[in-house]
């Protein structure tokens, strides 16, 4: 449960997609929803007014269609900021309010915003409650365990924000200091966990149906946030769904049902974006389905994959994506002695 929304993702646990600028967009929320992601929060968007109408903010407010509870996450330090910046997503159509505190990203960290708040425990007070007194609906936290490895605080920050009455936490399991780098811990996750009586989500570095339900174990949380992970690979969330109601492995998506995946996420893309903005954007998860494909399938990999690559990070048009997406996979059911049609066929530019 988020306040009063009851959340499922199967065998009792909240399987969220966590939110990540640039990425999470509203066609991908919807494909991962499609997939089992039980809990999706929108992209994050500035608590300051001024950057409200920008082009980027009216695509990241756009909910229409999407299904509920719709969780919105704010970034930013001024505690007055914050509550104006809740109550304006709230009017505008947000069931639940999320609060970064998490992002390592210099530009975030460099406006005291983020992961920088955690060093600041009396500022992060102030927020938690000027927001959850400015609105009506359920306040979530999304934080790091601390600074850094030598400076953990998250049960400190954990108790503080169940004091100020927020309803969910979703742990990440790295310092601000860690960023990306290393291994996410889980012990301090465990720790919250125990410290307080509201939920807690994992988070950081679930990566297969058999990480998730050890991460759940060790942590005893209330369900995992996945992020990095699910990009490539939305049905990451079916197949946790699964191992933990049956104990195996669903059958693995072919090459033709991962190419049906791929290209409902382009025509998406391109339907909300335009094409011109579209293909720009379709580069980045274009990287990740193909990465995976290939770790899936490693006999593809072959010069003819490294140039697709490469190849589609030149081309501009929705068409000329399609044409190479549609070349490549019917490249993938040729025999080893007809590989050449599909040289023959689309050219390349060759990777020496």
């Amino acid at each position: 449960m988020i306040g009063s929304h009851r959340i499922d993702g199967g065998a009792g646990n909240i399987l969220a997609l966590a939110p990540m600028a640039g990425l999470t967009d509203k066609p991908f929320r919807a494909l991962c929803r499609h997939w089992g992601a039980s809990y999706t929060v929108a992209e994050m968007i500035s608590a300051q007014p001024h950057l409200r109408h920008s082009k980027k903010s009216r695509l990241r407010t756009d909910y229409r269609g999407e299904p509920t509870p719709i969780a919105v996450q704010l970034v930013g330090n001024d505690p007055a900021q914050m509550a104006e910046a809740a109550r304006h997503s709230v009017a505008h159509g947000a069931h639940i309010i999320d609060i970064n505190m998490g992002c390592p990203a210099k530009k975030v960290c460099n406006a005291a915003a983020g992961s920088a708040l955690l060093a600041d425990e009396a500022r992060v007070a102030h927020i938690l409650n000027a927001v959850v007194r400015a609105v009506d609906v359920p306040i979530t936290l999304k934080f790091r365990t601390g600074v850094s490895p030598t400076m953990r605080n998250a049960v400190r920050i954990a108790r503080l924000a169940e004091d100020a009455g927020v309803a969910m936490l979703a742990l990440h399991g790295r310092t601000r200091a860690c960023a990306f780098n290393g291994s996410a811990e889980y012990e301090t996750i465990a720790e919250v966990k125990r410290a307080v009586r509201i939920p807690v989500l994992a988070n950081g570095d679930i990566d297969s149906p058999h990480k998730a339900l050890r991460v759940l174990r060790e942590t005893n949380a209330d369900g995992v946030m996945i992020g990095r992970a699910a990009l490539g690979q939305p049905w990451l969330f079916r197949d946790i769904a699964h191992f933990a109601a049956h104990g195996v492995l669903p059958l693995p998506l072919t090459l033709e049902e991962r190419f049906a995946v791929i290209d409902s996420h382009l025509t998406a893309l391109y339907e909300f974006y335009g094409e011109a903005h579209g293909v720009r954007i379709a580069r980045k998860h274009l990287a990740y389905y193909l990465r995976h494909l290939l770790r899936h399938f490693p006999a593809l990999e072959n010069n003819e994959a490294k140039s697709l690559r490469q190849h589609l990070n030149t081309v501009d048009t929705a068409a000329a994506q399609r044409l190479a997406l549609d070349c490549f996979f019917e490249h993938c059911f040729f025999d080893a002695t007809s590989a050449t049609v599909f040289a023959e066929a689309f050219p390349f530019p060759k990777v020496a």
